[in-house]
């Protein structure tokens, strides 16, 4: 049995003045995919959530960076090197 990390209900209606508003998309989204799952095995948890978080992060910190990358990976605080191996891993460079 196959089951993907999309959830049932993929709008997170948390207040983005909130500083732990993603922290709250976050936990709901792993509540709803615990629940889905419903008691099957799981395994490599850690690597399917980060394939779902990383994309839409750099996407996004890219078109607020207008492309620049090193602007981006300031923003990530992560070094361009990084960065660049990452947007490659996703297919994004």
């Amino acid at each position: 049995m196959t089951i993907t990390a999309e959830s049932s209900n993929p709008t997170c209606s948390a207040d983005f003045n909130d500083q732990d508003s993603i922290r709250s998309c976050v936990n709901m989204a792993l509540a709803d995919y615990f629940k889905t799952m419903d008691g099957h095995d799981m395994v490599g948890l850690y690597d399917l959530v980060l394939q779902e978080v990383e994309p839409p992060l750099l996407d996004n910190v890219m078109r607020h960076s207008r492309g620049n990358q090193s602007k981006a990976a300031k923003i990530l605080g992560i070094n361009r090197g990084t960065l660049r191996k990452k947007l490659k891993q996703y297919n994004m460079d």
